[in-house]
């Protein structure tokens, strides 16, 4: 609720056409049920503005910012830097979608 508010908040005073083109979840982890509240309750309010690639907490994609590195080239098979890749593809994938329509 605090997003969509900042969300009408700087549409209302600064950017009329600011939309939102999509919600990524991220530090997922499924062995918390607040977790999986959490993303239910997400995609049933906001819908198919949800990506489907949830991005899962991950001891790596924290350590790659004490290195300087982003976590792809900390640690390219690690399960972050995997969920990352396909959410960049789900990206571009929507993107596309919406330019042919």
């Amino acid at each position: 609720s605090q997003l969509l508010q900042t969300v009408e908040q700087v549409r209302s005073t600064l950017n009329p056409n600011l939309s939102i083109h999509g919600i990524v979840l991220t530090m997922f982890d499924s062995r918390n049920n607040l977790s999986n509240q959490v993303v239910a309750d997400v995609r049933q309010f906001m819908g198919a503005k949800v990506y489907n690639t949830m991005i899962p907490r991950n001891v790596r994609i924290s350590e790659a910012p004490s290195y300087g590195k982003p976590v792809l080239v900390y640690d390219l098979k690690c399960v972050g830097s995997e969920a990352y890749l396909k959410l960049a593809t789900e990206v571009i994938q929507r993107e596309r979608e919406l330019r042919t329509h």
